[in-house]
């Protein structure tokens, strides 16, 4: 073997010498060489900060190439999904936001793979909670870091929230609302938010929910203040409730129509939902939903400011007219009638022809009924229920037994024929029934109960003292503090074999 001469030696060196020159002379170059990459537009990929160790090497160790590369794993997951191989494309993809990080769509398909295409492959609804979850937390805690100012990320952790947690098409979306209502429990309380103490907490338990709040779950609570302030009180436990959030923060960053008008939209329909079921009331560790009354004026002017900015007359909207349909049947329906009749004027103001002509507002109701409840439309069949009960409670404390008799079987009537349209009645159940049956009849009625007795409740002590006695429940009666204990009934004059609960499923 020959040994290397002296002449070849220095050359070496020399050489080597070039190179540890060149290597310094770049690192004074590449920051003047990037600034004028990204004024001319010739890339889109800039520098990453904080980022993880795997993640920075990547960027920087295979430079230009991490494109190419990125191209052919996004065509084969492309291929995977396709063919329905939906695990095997979410680690592709997780490969491509390795290597491409702000490249948004991949961020986009891949949570929505966890949470609609994996998620239902399991017959656990813990564990399809925990891909839905995997989504959501895919996009907000990893997606919006690499890229803070996409408003499609922001639009699709907004749709999230708003179907795939909050609407009912999903078998388990009972199990998806009541764990996040827990979370959010846990976080913000029972009741309303304390936004003094979530803005500047004082205590070392206020300071770590505020903690919590910001860390994990990503929220600012002085823009969740904000939008409770101008929409609310809204439930922060209810997944609209977060959909409206994520849509704000996204109009903030959103550059092109097409997003705007979409984030806006989440914003208008989430108001909508927010007043029909936004109200969420416990028994023990039951949650229950019902409509939020108190934004009716505020969900009413989501409306009118969506309208007004897509320059569409208010005549020609049907999502408004059906809107005010609701607002009116939901105000009588609760025994609201003052509030209903404005609504009822507003409806006929706007829409003449929404009514037939010398209706009166209490056949309107009936016929609104009626049409509700000749469905399984579950979020209407619950207002209908709720709202004769409440009137059945009223008539009590006027002492009109029979008006509340009268209002009791009428309740019942549509429980029972809403069940039995689900499929409830059959034997074996309509499997449908697990996804859209209702609460047990008895389980409802406790809920507008402990609504009506409620201590902050605008009841009369003398309202309250004949429903207490009518229900044979002790004067001082607490809903608060008798969670748990035996819950008081009504005397119901109706059968009480029509309201036999169907075989009851699961929910996990």
């Amino acid at each position: 073997m020959m040994k290397a001469t002296g002449s070849n030696r220095r050359y070496r060196l020399a050489l080597v010498a070039v190179m540890v020159a060149l290597v310094v002379a770049v690192s004074f170059v590449q920051p003047s060489l990037n600034r004028a990459r990204a004024d001319l537009g010739l890339t889109q990929v800039t520098p990453l900060e904080n980022a993880p160790p795997i993640l920075a090497f990547t960027t920087v160790a295979l430079g230009g190439f991490r494109g190419i590369i990125a191209n052919a794993l996004w065509i084969r997951a492309n291929e995977l999904e396709e063919k329905g191989k939906y695990f095997e494309a979410v680690q592709l993809a997780d490969w491509i936001t390795k290597l491409q990080p702000r490249m948004v769509q991949v961020w986009t398909v891949q949570a929505w793979n966890m949470a609609y295409n994996i998620s239902v492959k399991f017959p656990s609804h813990a564990d399809r909670w925990r891909w839905v979850k995997a989504g959501v937390e895919l996009l907000r805690d990893e997606g919006l870091v690499y890229n803070p100012d996409e408003a499609l990320i922001y639009r699709e952790l907004a749709w999230f929230f708003q179907h795939k947690i909050g609407h009912y098409l999903d078998a388990a979306h009972i199990y998806y609302k009541t764990q996040w209502a827990e979370e959010m429990r846990a976080v913000l309380g029972r009741d309303q938010p304390e936004w003094d103490a979530l803005i500047d907490p004082q205590t070392e338990e206020a300071r770590a929910r505020a903690r919590t709040l910001r860390e994990v779950y990503k929220m600012d609570p002085v823009l969740m203040k904000e939008l409770d302030d101008k929409y609310g009180p809204l439930e922060w436990k209810l997944p609209e409730t977060h959909a409206i959030y994520w849509a704000t923060v996204g109009l903030e960053h959103a550059t092109d129509q097409d997003n705007k008008d979409t984030l806006r939209r989440v914003v208008y329909q989430c108001m909508d939902v927010a007043f029909n079921r936004g109200r969420l009331t416990y028994i023990g560790s039951e949650p229950f939903i019902g409509p939020n009354l108190e934004i009716a004026e505020k969900a009413n002017q989501a409306y009118l400011d969506m309208l007004a900015l897509e320059n569409q007359p208010l005549e020609q909207s049907n999502g408004y007219r059906n809107f005010l349909r609701k607002v009116v049947y939901h105000h009588y329906s609760h025994a609201r009638t003052r509030e209903a009749e404005k609504w009822w004027n507003e409806l006929k103001r706007i829409f003449p022809d929404a009514v037939r002509a010398g209706l009166s507002i209490d056949d309107y109701a009936v016929e609104m009924v009626s049409e509700d409840v000749s469905g399984t439309d579950q979020n209407k069949t619950i207002s209908a229920i709720e709202g004769q009960v409440n009137n059945a409670l009223l008539a009590i404390a006027l002492g009109d037994e029979e008006r509340m008799e009268a209002h009791l079987a009428l309740s019942v009537r549509i429980w029972n024929r809403y069940m039995n349209a689900a499929g409830c009645f059959e034997d074996p159940p309509d499997p449908d029934c697990v996804r859209i049956q209702l609460p047990a009849y008895d389980v409802m009625v406790r809920t507008m109960i402990d609504a009506i007795l409620d201590p902050e409740s605008p009841l009369s002590p003398e309202a309250r003292g004949r429903i207490l006695t009518a229900l044979n429940l002790p004067a001082d009666y607490n809903p608060r503090t008798a969670r748990g204990t035996n819950a008081p009934s009504l005397n119901l004059t109706v059968p009480i074999e029509e309201t036999t609960p169907p075989p009851q499923t699961s929910r996990e």
